[in-house]
């Protein structure tokens, strides 16, 4: 099997995580308390992907549940699927991260690191063919940002051959839960620059937009915004999951997705999302899907696609189609659209086809685009950085932890230089090759 380890760090991760393993459970089969109920034997097929057998034919999740306050794992225990996890799992600390990246990363986390390694190896030597690791966790909070970064980088160096992908909860440009944010936002994407494989980019903001907009609920919960995460969570791993017709998993994923190393930041988005009263007006047609799905307003991260170009994107369709179908689309998307992917890429989107649809629809399909259009993320946050760093505020409450002023510097040139890579390919056509080897050789 090509198992996957999931861990989940501080509230955010740990809130998303919890829906994930709602989901998946339910597309597997798996009651609350791991037995199985399901109706199909597919369903048990590869179930080793994300879960491990135990006695009395029980199954568990290969989880790893962080954080440094005991506040969440509380509330993950008592939830309905709090019986599913294996008690050790749970990993916590009683202090918290007072939403400091530098207690999450050097004290407080470094504190409770050792611990949560011992987890991870154990679950990852239980697998017999590892694929890799999935993180979710927010950027903008102390302990997602600051031990999650922390755990990445040390998981990297004791696996350096596996796929690292995270599920970043990234600051949003009106809703702003800290003020502190920018800061820890810029030092964990200065680590995720290095350390990770594929960062799925996920803003509340644009969250709470889909909610309002497209499926019409007026007040939409954190169990709403976290239901479509999970959704688009399953879509990327369904064909490690399920037996499909054209199979892809994370490893292919990054070959196809990411041209430039540094270059790894993806959009998601998933579709059909309609709201409960017009299901029944539109077709679940593989043109109404894709159509959807490259859709500006179905983008899970505030950046509009049409600021930027897609270097890649990939599709992954789930149910009952025809390749034929699927093909014709991609082929149809990018001739129309021609003007937003980059020329010199030709045929750069990747689509893979998965039987099984998820619980409760006929078909869906899931997107994750490459696009320089992220930079304005990245660029929002680097001004909102600099205007405080400017003015060094807040920064006692980091070098009282034995940050140095140097560590934001480098951070924050990191981030400029991504902004400006992915500018620069932006701005690209497929005469100029010349000059970009030239500047990548000065980078």
């Amino acid at each position: 099997m090509r198992e996957i380890v999931h861990v989940q760090a501080g509230q955010c991760g740990n809130q998303i995580g919890s829906k994930f393993w709602e989901v998946i459970s339910g597309e597997h089969g798996i009651n609350p308390n791991g037995t199985y109920e399901g109706n199909s034997p597919t369903q048990l097929d590869r179930i080793n992907v994300y879960y491990n057998e135990a006695t009395g034919s029980r199954y568990v999740p290969r989880a790893v549940l962080v954080d440094l306050e005991p506040g969440t794992m509380d509330s993950v225990k008592a939830s309905t699927y709090g019986k599913l996890f294996r008690p050790d799992n749970f990993v916590y600390g009683q202090n918290g991260a007072g939403n400091n990246w530098a207690k999450g990363h050097y004290t407080e986390g470094a504190e409770l690191i050792d611990n949560v390694l011992d987890v991870v190896r154990r679950e990852a030597e239980s697998c017999d063919c590892l694929q890799g690791f999935q993180i979710t966790h927010s950027l903008g909070g102390g302990t997602g940002s600051g031990l999650g970064t922390l755990l990445i980088s040390k998981i990297r160096e004791e696996y350096p051959d596996r796929m690292m992908g995270t599920y970043s909860v990234v600051p949003s440009p009106k809703v702003s839960d800290t003020v502190v944010e920018p800061y820890n936002c810029t030092l964990s994407v200065h680590q995720l620059v290095e350390n990770a494989d594929e960062v799925f980019c996920i803003d509340n903001e644009a969250l709470y937009d889909i909610c309002l907009r497209t499926l019409k609920l007026s007040s939409p919960s954190y169990s709403d915004l976290n239901q479509l995460v999970s959704a688009v969570m399953s879509g990327i791993t369904c064909s490690l999951r399920f037996p499909g017709q054209l199979n892809a998993d994370l490893r292919k994923l990054a070959t196809n997705l990411i041209p430039f190393p540094r270059l790894h930041f993806f959009m998601i988005g998933f579709a059909p999302l309609s709201a409960p009263g017009s299901q029944q007006y539109r077709s679940a047609s593989v043109s109404e899907l894709t159509q959807q799905m490259f859709d500006a307003k179905n983008m899970m991260a505030a950046c509009d696609p049409r600021h930027g170009r897609y270097l890649t994107a990939a599709a992954y369709f789930r149910g009952n189609m025809s390749t034929q179908d699927i093909d014709d689309q991609m082929f149809h998307i990018q001739n129309k659209n021609s003007s937003y992917f980059v020329e010199w890429i030709p045929n750069n989107i990747k689509s893979s086809l998965c039987d099984i649809p998820p619980l409760g629809m006929k078909k869906s399909a899931t997107f994750v685009g490459n696009s320089t259009s992220i930079q304005e993320l990245f660029q929002r946050v680097g001004e909102q950085f600099t205007a405080m760093f400017r003015r060094k505020a807040f920064l006692h409450w980091y070098t009282g932890e034995g940050m140095d002023e140097m560590e934001f510097s480098e951070a924050e040139s990191n981030m400029n230089d991504l902004v400006s890579e992915y500018q620069q390919y932006q701005e690209a056509t497929a005469e100029d090759d010349f000059d970009i080897e030239l500047e990548e050789e000065t980078f």
